[in-house]
Formats: C-alpha cells, sequence, structure tokens
C-alpha cells in the first residue's frame, strides 16, 4: 500500500508543500485538494507520521513511475555473482580475454567465480591449475581480493574474487 492520495487524506489540516518543492503551510485539507486539481496534479500524503501530516502537490502516476523506475535500477545494479570458466592448457591470447572479462566485472561491482575444468589426465596435474589461479590472482590483484581460496570441487579447482572495497 502507498502514500494517501486526495479524498483518501481525512484530516482536517496538512502542512503542504507546492508543486515547486516550497513549502505553503499549514492549509485546511479541503483548500490543499482544491488547489491540486487546480494545477491538475494529487495531492499526496508523503510524511503521515508528521503533526500536521505533511502532503505534496505533484502528479501520483510520474511519481509512482520513477519510484518503480529507480527501484529497477538498484535491483538491475545489485551485485552479481558472474563465473569465467578454463581449462589448464589455456592459450595467453585466451587467458588474457578472460583477465580483461574479470577485470571488467570486478570494476562493475560484480564478484567474480574462476573455475579451473580439469578432463581426463589433466586431473593428475592440479598443481598446474593452482599455479594458473596464483596467475590469475596476481593479475587482478589491482582491482580484486581474494574471497574464497582455490578448493576443490570434484574436476574443478574454484577460487572467488571480490570486488576492491573503495
Amino acid at each position: 500500500m502507498g502514500p494517501r492520495v486526495n479524498r483518501q487524506i481525512r484530516i482536517p489540516q496538512v502542512r503542504l508543500i507546492g508543486e515547486s518543492g516550497a513549502q505553503v503551510g499549514i492549509v485546511e485539507t479541503s483548500k490543499a485538494l482544491t488547489m491540486a486539481q487546480g494545477a491538475g496534479l494529487d495531492l499526496v500524503e508523503v510524511a503521515p507520521n508528521a503533526r500536521p501530516p505533511v502532503c505534496r502537490i505533484m502528479d501520483y502516476g510520474k511519481y509512482r513511475y520513477e519510484r518503480g523506475k529507480k527501484a529497477r535500477k538498484n535491483r538491475q545494479s545489485a551485485s552479481q555473482l558472474k563465473e569465467i570458466r578454463m581449462r589448464v592448457r589455456i592459450s595467453d591470447h585466451d587467458y588474457q580475454f578472460k583477465i580483461r572479462h574479470a577485470e571488467k566485472f570486478l570494476t562493475q561491482r560484480h564478484k567474480v567465480r574462476l573455475v579451473i575444468e580439469f578432463f581426463g589426465r589433466e586431473n593428475a596435474h592440479r598443481d598446474m591449475g593452482r599455479d594458473l589461479l596464483q596467475r590469475i590472482e596476481d593479475d587482478l590483484q589491482h582491482v580484486g581480493q581474494i574471497e574464497t581460496h582455490p578448493r576443490d570441487e570434484g574436476r574443478k579447482l574454484v577460487m572467488i574474487v571480490a570486488p576492491k572495497s573503495q
């Protein structure tokens, strides 16, 4: 349930804020409603717990749209866990490409889960995977910090890097 609007406000007096944001003062609710309707806008209760409650003259539909848009943006920009997968025998160009992606994710404030996968005989050379993760750690040191040190997960070695705190 959102704020009370127009005729839902059943209090004798309200502190009124005009459409420009300037404070009008304490006004009868009926007069405030007339002013809002005269401007083709709505009377919206923004601070119901204040004495007297604070109401503002604004376009309520636009206000709801802007508030929803802001909430969607905040939800979207929340930190995510991005995964980058590679093999032990990765070429230098592919390695640089993956590092650039990891740097981009970290500068965008996302965590990065680095996964080294082992297939067949590669499984016998897990030390090469640990060396690769150490090299990645050194290359990402300027933008991120290790959150979870390398650990075995079956046929994978996994490490999580978080963005450096500002």
